[in-house]
């Protein structure tokens, strides 16, 4: 157990000491900027945060959301449509097809340069990427070696926190070859018969 001032502190103050450190907090927060600020260990830390995990999870319309080893208190995704109309924020806030299919193929094959996705998509995709970058869901990552030396292009933590995922290894699995490949010709062949 932590020790702090005048003595021991128990597991449940520890984990209500971090939750209101959490609440006050403008953004991610680090276990290391916790344990500076409180005094205790890490590891009491960890293990506030992981029973604040399952805690919220179990019991709240929030959640303790994990970004690369930091945290963060969100909503809880599932009330995502009774937040909107409660704040009257606008559906055209959403993410536009085009821009969600740019944005996985960023995600699954990062890094990736324009010339690529719009390979993959099979349109041009200036004014996607564009739109992407200024909302901070992708960001340059340097630049290819191939001619002409494209920008590469990844996913940012706000994309990660954008989604609630903790990092690229929770995307679905997906066969992104079969998504966005040319029609073979039996395909195409069975297409015509049923226009026929």
């Amino acid at each position: 157990m932590s020790e702090l001032g005048n003595g021991n502190i128990s597991p449940d103050e520890i984990m209500k000491r971090i939750e209101a450190l959490l609440f006050a907090a403008p953004g991610l927060t680090s276990v290391d900027q916790l344990a500076q600020a409180t005094k205790l260990k890490k590891k009491d830390i960890e293990n506030a945060l992981d029973r604040l995990k399952a805690h919220y999870s179990e019991f709240h319309g929030i959640r303790l959301q994990e970004v690369k080893g930091q945290f963060q208190l969100v909503t809880a995704p599932e009330f995502a449509t009774d937040i909107e109309a409660f704040l009257g924020l606008e559906v055209t806030s959403r993410l536009t097809q085009a821009a969600l299919e740019a944005l996985a193929i960023i995600a699954y094959k990062q890094p990736t340069t324009r010339p690529e996705i719009d390979s993959i998509r099979g349109v041009n995709s200036d004014g996607v990427v564009r739109s992407l970058l200024s909302k901070g869901l992708i960001e340059e990552l340097g630049r290819s070696e191939a001619p002409g030396r494209p920008i590469l292009y990844g996913v940012t933590p706000d994309f990660l926190q954008h989604f609630g995922l903790e990092g690229l290894d929770q995307l679905p699995e997906i066969d992104f070859e079969a998504m966005f490949s040319t029609p073979t010709e039996a395909e195409e062949a069975e297409g015509r018969l049923l226009k026929d």
